[in-house]
């Protein structure tokens, strides 16, 4: 992975290889300016030629990727890649778990007034978690143009035909009728299943149909007909509130049990996985869009391109599947893609903490309180720490995100995994916390694509 590389009055320079910022550091010609994504800064160099480097995103419901490319008249050499991983969904529990609380404030003082016809939301606005999918990219983009000499930014603006991806063949008018067009819910259900049980397939001999949630409503299952199957009485009583995977290690071995399992099978194959993602993209696409043409102005160009070309292009250049890769792979007119294999910088986004100190579970009751400073001898959780144990048990070298505690002795989320009572004494900081937690991967290649690379 390229190192990026900034003057001595932090302006960005052309990324270089490992090997000779290596160099650089080793002889006193440069300093670390940042750990992750590696950056340093030259001490005797004021200005340098830069050549066009892309930014590329293939933006998504619960990953974005990222690649940062070097375009020359012959190719496009790929510097660096990353994805995005958001917390749209824990952002979703956060602010139903608030709803909750408020709910129940609101039944304690009955005589406090209703204030939702107060609210009003301005044109453009967006659920705060789809909007966090739009701040963060944005934020990398802008990161992305302070570490290197940014020319153009690319975009794959995809649109999901979300009635297509339910029904295949759907054409003309169809496009007007829903599902249930001619149906009622339970009618069309006992029709597909023919009146019969979609669990144990009429063994039970329970002869009472009725309508049942596949995804239980309680662990976040929706009305919709896709999430709906028929069941006797006796198969809806015993699955309950469990999911098809839980209810399957239940069973036992009887006839009834063994039929069961069978109907299952059939049921998670046919598993419906909803639109939510589709949706999502649907609806941040041109929202991004725009502020992305806000963000450039004049200095940086901004193009797009469809999902059908990034296909293309990676099939055509023999790239597989992978968020990071489909980012390298937007536009149009790709020339030959080099230095792909590359690792890949996972980003997940972790926040910078939460200014409530009380914790509550999901019916808005107190479970718990956090302390109310920020900060314990000079460390905050989500910094990035190195700790020299000199003896005992936890003897050793970590480095890592840290979590604080009160008492000083904190935890510390290290490559081999997380350690636990680690005194302050012992962390030395080596980058303040942005919000992000990292992680290196590799890109897995197959048989065929390894031997490709070494031709």
């Amino acid at each position: 992975m390229s190192v990026f590389v900034l003057t001595k009055n932090k302006k960005p320079l052309m990324p270089c290889s490992e090997k000779r910022a290596r160099l650089l550091l080793s002889r006193g010609r440069a300093v670390v300016h940042l750990m992750t994504p590696f950056t340093i800064r030259l001490k005797d160099r004021v200005a340098g030629v830069c050549q066009s480097v892309h930014v590329k995103i293939d933006p998504g419901s619960k990953q974005t990727g990222m690649a940062v490319v070097l375009e020359s008249k012959l190719d496009l050499k790929v510097l660096w890649l990353s994805v995005i991983h958001h917390r749209g969904h824990q952002i979703s529990e956060q602010l139903t778990a608030r709803h909750a609380m408020r709910r129940r404030r609101r039944n304690q003082l009955w005589y406090r007034p209703a204030r939702f016809n107060n609210r009003t939301r301005p044109g453009g606005w967006l659920a705060p978690s789809l909007q966090h999918r739009i701040d963060t990219t944005l934020a990398w983009i802008k990161k992305l143009s302070k570490l290197a000499p940014v020319s153009d930014i690319g975009m794959e603006r995809v649109e999901f035909d979300m009635q297509k991806m339910v029904k295949g063949d759907i054409a003309g008018v169809e496009y007007q009728q829903g599902t249930l067009f001619g149906f009622e819910v339970k009618e069309y259900l006992l029709t597909k299943h023919k009146h019969t049980c979609a669990y144990c397939n009429g063994v039970s001999g329970d002869n009472r149909l009725e309508v049942e949630h596949v995804q239980p409503r309680s662990k976040g299952g929706s009305h919709s007909v896709k999430n709906l199957v028929i069941a006797c009485r006796s198969c809806n009583e015993a699955k309950g509130s469990h999911r098809l995977s839980e209810w399957k290690r239940l069973l036992g071995i009887s006839k009834l049990d063994k039929a069961r399992a069978i109907g299952i099978e059939k049921t998670l194959k046919g598993k419906w996985t909803g639109l939510k993602d589709a949706a999502a993209v649907n609806t941040t696409r041109n929202a991004l869009l725009h502020e992305l043409l806000v963000l450039a102005k004049t200095t940086v160009s901004v193009y797009t391109g469809t999902g059908a070309m990034t296909k293309f292009n990676r099939k055509q250049q023999g790239i597989p599947k992978h968020h990071a890769l489909d980012a390298v792979c937007v536009g149009e007119d790709l020339k030959p893609v080099k230095n792909w294999v590359k690792p890949v910088l996972g980003i997940k986004c972790t926040g910078r903490g939460s200014y409530q100190r009380t914790r509550l579970n999901k019916y808005g009751f107190p479970r718990g309180y956090l302390m109310r400073q920020k900060a314990v001898h000079g460390f905050q959780t989500g910094d990035q720490v190195k700790a020299v144990v000199p003896s005992g048990k936890k003897q050793g070298i970590y480095s890592g995100r840290v979590a604080i505690r009160a008492s000083g002795r904190f935890n510390i989320q290290a490559a081999n995994g997380l350690v636990q009572g680690i005194s302050h004494k012992h962390c030395t900081l080596i980058q303040r916390g942005s919000g992000y937690g990292f992680n290196l991967t590799a890109i897995v290649l197959t048989h065929g694509e390894r031997e490709k690379q070494a031709a």
